[in-house]
């Protein structure tokens, strides 16, 4: 599966490399632009996801979304600025913004947020309704998983996991990731629920089982290759 790309557009070098080094540790392709005027240079066409700083020299990050939105391109944007008084909020999510993150910020609260906005973006385009690999198939509109065509019998949370590892195959998630993409949020859970239902989960796939993969240290992937 094609890694997607997403465009870093911040005058701070430093938080700009450690924000690009976890990107790419969670699976993503990040490029990295140091102004607004160079991202517009480059164009922002083929990016998955803009993150991308207010307050830089010359052209905003506020005045570059709205090049963008007057230019008809949709791709989502993530605000990442010290200015979070609700006016400057809500001037973020008038220009078209998908979420808005002060600083200083949780790097770790950061990539899930990107990854929360790129599963909301996928599903908004009807992308994980059905998925498949070889015999391997989840039906989200009929919510089941088979093999072949025989009912795997998995649990609402075990379906949810294997259709987010399946329709992001070759991204690694971190097992915060997946608690905030499968878990309710009212519902208090341990990394280690995680592991145990992932290991439920491998088990009721059988050969399947294999292709989801423990990064040590960073999480699961599903592997297909």
């Amino acid at each position: 599966m094609e890694k997607k790309r997403i465009l870093i557009v911040d005058d701070e070098e430093d938080l700009c490399e450690i924000l690009r080094v976890n990107l790419v540790a969670e699976g993503y392709e990040a490029i990295v632009e140091h102004s607004a005027t160079e991202a517009l240079e480059r164009g922002v066409e083929g990016f998955s996801l803009v993150l991308l700083d207010v307050m830089m020299p010359g052209i905003s990050g506020f005045q570059m979304a709205q090049h963008m939105r007057a230019s008809g391109i949709k791709t989502p944007v993530i605000f990442l600025t010290a200015r979070d008084t609700e006016e400057d909020k809500l001037q973020g999510f008038s220009l078209g913004a998908d979420d808005y993150v002060a600083k200083p910020f949780s790097v770790r609260e950061l990539m899930a947020r990107v990854h929360a906005v790129l599963a909301r973006t996928a599903a908004e385009e009807g992308i994980s309704q059905q998925i498949a690999f070889e015999a391997l198939e989840v039906d989200m509109g009929q919510m089941k998983a088979t093999i072949a065509g025989e009912d795997l019998n998995l649990t609402k949370t075990e379906l949810e996991l294997l259709r987010l590892l399946l329709a992001h195959s070759g991204q690694v998630f971190s097992r915060q990731q997946l608690l905030q993409e499968v878990w309710p949020s009212d519902v208090v859970v341990t990394a280690r629920t995680v592991d145990v239902n992932i290991t439920r989960l491998r088990k009721k796939l059988g050969p399947y089982g294999q292709y989801i993969v423990t990064r040590q240290g960073y999480g699961y992937i599903f592997e297909a290759e």
